[in-house]
């Protein structure tokens, strides 16, 4: 039998990284991010360590890419008429 014991605490602590994760800024997430990636690059982690280093950057990676989709989805495109002036907005379409 497998010790489940230490399967349901690493379980439990990627939990609560992942809500950690999930509360920092933008900013944050990567400055963090670059400060992992910077580390893998050095090549002086040891293996286990550089695996959870890229765990936690994949981690950071998606929290940023989700901060960026909700901040293009509030971009507004401000339309023009004829002459050039503003006649109101449409939402952000990135393809147009």
């Amino acid at each position: 039998m497998g010790d489940f014991g230490s399967l349901n605490i690493r379980l439990t602590g990627e939990a609560s990284v992942a809500k950690e994760i999930e509360t920092l800024s933008f900013e944050q997430a990567m400055a963090e991010l670059d400060d992992v990636v910077a580390r893998l690059e050095s090549g002086s982690a040891p293996l286990e360590q550089s695996i959870e280093l890229y765990t936690r950057g994949t981690q950071l990676k998606a929290r940023c890419e989700a901060l960026l989709k909700d901040a293009q989805a509030k971009i507004e495109k401000i339309t023009l008429d004829e002459k050039g002036d503003p006649t109101g907005t449409t939402p952000f379409d990135p393809a147009g």
